[in-house]
């Protein structure tokens, strides 16, 4: 019985995961209606699991739920994006100071080790992004605070809606690594006022690449 119960929920979370990442490659473009019959109907399901995929990524901002009109791909305007930057800014420089004061030296050598990662990939973008959000995953892990974590895996999800990613801008993936650089020193250093405003330089200067 408990299998049975488990299947529908396995279901459209799988839906739900296979949704998103079509808007974070735009394969669903912010501001698209998402025909739910078709899309079912390509993956073989029943409107059930669309249906409760949907729910699942409105809770997560990604979809606006309209009423009589359906399901559309949510749009970022300029103040969501300023909202949402303000805010990473305060949890990820809350938690970079945390680390500095509080991580064991594996945890630092694990965000070092991606740092490294980071220095390798600055010809390859996609990769280099890739990497630099294992980064703060990583930072936010060894900062210990689910809450802090689950707010930011959130908000990173609405970031990604952002139609002109910031690190694609001229020049902003050599300015990143300069600041995860800068970042990293002060870990190391286990300054944590230092590392927490190497953090909020770091998103004060995406937000102004990403405007």
């Amino acid at each position: 019985m408990s299998a049975l119960s488990l299947a529908p929920r396995a279901l459209y979370e799988e839906v739900a995961e296979l949704l998103r990442q079509k808007i974070f490659t735009r394969e669903l473009e912010p501001g698209s209606w998402i025909d739910e019959l078709k899309i079912a109907e390509q993956l073989g399901i029943s409107r059930t699991p669309m249906r409760e995929a949907l729910k699942v990524l409105a809770a997560e901002g990604l979809v606006t739920m309209k009423v009589r009109r359906g399901a559309y791909v949510t749009e970022v305007s300029d103040k969501d994006l300023r909202d949402v930057y303000h805010l990473l800014a305060l949890l990820e420089s809350d938690g970079a100071g945390t680390v500095a004061k509080h991580a064991s030296d594996e945890q630092l050598e694990a965000l070092q080790d991606l740092h490294q990662q980071l220095c390798a990939a600055v010809n390859d973008r996609e990769r280099f992004f890739d990497i630099n959000e294992q980064f703060h995953v990583q930072l936010l892990s060894a900062a210990d605070n689910r809450w802090r974590q689950q707010m930011v895996t959130d908000l990173r999800k609405v970031m990604k809606l952002n139609r002109h990613h910031s690190l694609f801008k001229t020049g902003r993936v050599q300015e990143s690594l300069h600041e995860h650089q800068a970042l990293m020193d002060a870990l190391l250093a286990h300054d944590g006022q230092l590392s927490a405003q190497r953090m909020r330089e770091h998103f004060a200067n995406g937000l102004e690449a990403a405007s």
